[in-house]
């Protein structure tokens, strides 16, 4: 469970009095997630029914840099999709000091993360996903992709000391051709937006197959909407022994998607290195999650070695993936 910081019932009891949610019952550390302190927590309203909440406390982001994702949390809500929305404190403040770092509450969604998605729940992100990037087309503020590739770059030297020859090759090759493509026409002219950038199967919840919610904006900034459903499909639509693309669940998640949203002809070019981009920017995340570990309380570092086997994949599957994407404007259901 990764709880960097501790709470006693009474600071947290002292810290929900700013805002309308009752009395605080009972709370418990969340065992996932691996950058903020999360606790589910439970209060009990004037007529006694009792509510589920969660509280975040944020370990890297600053007071300065949290109104982005809060507000684009509430922006998203506010388009009836299903996502977490801050409770505002008495002032109007989406987040207030504990333990003197920046915290917010928000509802607590139903459903439950799954390990292997079928058809209609991957139809399902799908539809979601593009409803998202529909609605952050009014959303204004800016903030840059937090593990973009300019974070990326920064950090994959530091890594060096750490890779053997080979993966070593691997790992440099990759950047410097997303390095290449981001600097190509085709890649500027792809549309941008507010995107969410960390959408795993362990940041949603389903009720069955219906959606119950989408969570953990922390890594949100602005990018290509392409890399949005690149990390999407990384995740949800591969075989999980050796990271390569299923088709059936790529063509569900793809074919919802673009019954909203279709992909322009740019997009279904640029697929292949979006898929790849998406691959090497977790591949280097966890590479330094691994090599620089920060203490927390039984934090244990995911394995690298996946995004490596899911990269060496994605190189191979270039025209598989790009074929797929332009099938996909047909619904499977």
């Amino acid at each position: 469970m990764a709880v960097f910081t501790p709470i006693t019932h009474a600071e947290l009891a002292t810290w929900l009095g700013e805002r309308p949610c009752g009395k605080l019952q009972s709370y418990a550390g969340i065992a996932s997630g691996i950058e903020n302190t999360n606790y589910f927590v439970y209060t009990q309203n004037a007529d006694a029914s009792t509510q589920c909440h969660v509280l975040t406390i944020f370990e890297k982001l600053q007071a300065h840099e949290l109104p982005f994702y809060l507000n684009l949390m509430a922006h998203l809500a506010q388009a009836d999709l299903p996502v977490p929305a801050p409770m505002p404190a008495a002032n109007g403040d989406l987040f207030s000091p504990l333990k003197g770092k920046p915290a917010t509450l928000v509802n607590c969604l139903p459903g439950q993360s799954i390990q292997t998605p079928n058809l209609e729940q991957c139809a399902a992100m799908g539809d979601f996903l593009a409803k998202a990037h529909l609605a952050v087309a009014h959303f204004t503020q800016q903030h840059p992709n937090p593990r973009g590739l300019a974070w990326v770059t920064s950090v994959v030297p530091q890594l060096r000391p750490y890779m053997a020859p080979h993966t070593w090759a691997l790992l440099a090759s990759e950047l410097d051709h997303q390095t290449q493509a981001q600097h190509s026409t085709l890649h500027r002219g792809l549309p941008r937006g507010a995107i969410h950038a960390d959408l795993f199967r362990d940041n949603a919840l389903f009720c069955g197959n219906a959606l119950g919610g989408v969570f953990d904006f922390y890594f949100a900034g602005q990018d290509t909407l392409l890399f949005d459903l690149a990390v999407l499909v990384n995740d949800w639509c591969i075989l999980p022994d050796s990271g390569a693309l299923d088709p059936e669940r790529l063509h569900a998640l793809l074919a919802a998607y673009q019954q909203h949203r279709p992909l322009q002809a740019s997009e279904q070019k640029a697929w292949p290195t979006a898929l790849r981009a998406a691959a090497l920017r977790f591949w280097t995340s966890r590479l330094w999650d691994f090599y620089q570990p920060r203490q927390a309380n039984l934090l244990q570092a995911k394995d690298p070695t996946h995004f490596e086997r899911i990269l060496k994949q994605r190189h191979g599957e270039g025209v598989l993936a790009q074929t797929m994407v332009q099938q996909s404007s047909t619904p499977l259901f």
